[in-house]
């Protein structure tokens, strides 16, 4: 049980923190609402402890067997942050409003994981830390999931009520269209990392 402790709080404090899932389910709670969201709260919730309960037991030998692959999956997840980034920054409240635009889906939410660069990072560095040699490494494994699945709720939750709350301040078109905006940007900011390690890995050599 003090592995389960000991990773409760790298939990925590890596899911508390902005991230692509919570900016994207703050701004999810500002522009449908928690009711509307839901779903995409749950994908988040459910669909990381998995991640991580996948790469625990063994999914991250094949990136070390074929590295590109991984690459390539980072390519792709962060081709689709820009894009993601892009569509919530020119999210229009009328097209909200009339249904046109509509909040992530439970599954879309779980898929989004694998794709998700932060979400990566903090799935290999819980187990890189919190599994040992000596230990019962199933019960290590499963000891790091749970607590991932404990915290995930009520701290995905809160970037989800604040989203919420702000909805009531945000009640006017403009306001709201600068928020989308702002959020945007922070999506694309929290990006740059991976892509400045994607062009050190293609292009350092050249």
């Amino acid at each position: 049980m003090d592995i389960f402790w000991a990773v409760i709080f790298f939990a925590f404090s890596t899911t508390i923190t902005p991230g692509p899932n919570n900016i994207m389910m703050m701004s999810s709670g500002v522009n449908y609402g928690i009711k509307a969201s839901v779903p995409h709260w749950l994908g988040i919730c459910l669909g990381f402890p998995f991640m991580v309960l996948v790469v625990g037991l063994g999914f991250g030998v094949v990136f070390e067997r074929y590295p590109h692959l991984h690459q390539l999956i980072k390519v792709v997840g962060t081709l689709y942050l820009i894009y993601l980034a892009y569509k919530i920054a020119s999210a229009k409240p009328e097209h909200i409003a009339t249904g046109k635009s509509k909040a992530l889906t439970f599954w879309q939410a779980v898929l989004f994981q694998w794709v998700n660069g932060k979400a990566w990072v903090m799935a290999s560095g819980a187990m890189a830390a919190f599994t040992t040699v000596a230990g019962i490494y199933w019960l290590e494994v499963s000891a790091i999931t749970l607590a991932f699945l404990v915290v995930a709720f009520p701290c995905v939750g809160l970037w989800l009520l604040f989203g919420a709350m702000l909805k009531k301040i945000l009640n006017r078109p403009l306001a709201q269209r600068i928020f989308n905006g702002a959020m945007g940007l922070l999506l694309l900011l929290s990006v740059l990392p991976v892509v400045r390690e994607l062009w050190h890995y293609y292009f350092s050599a050249v």
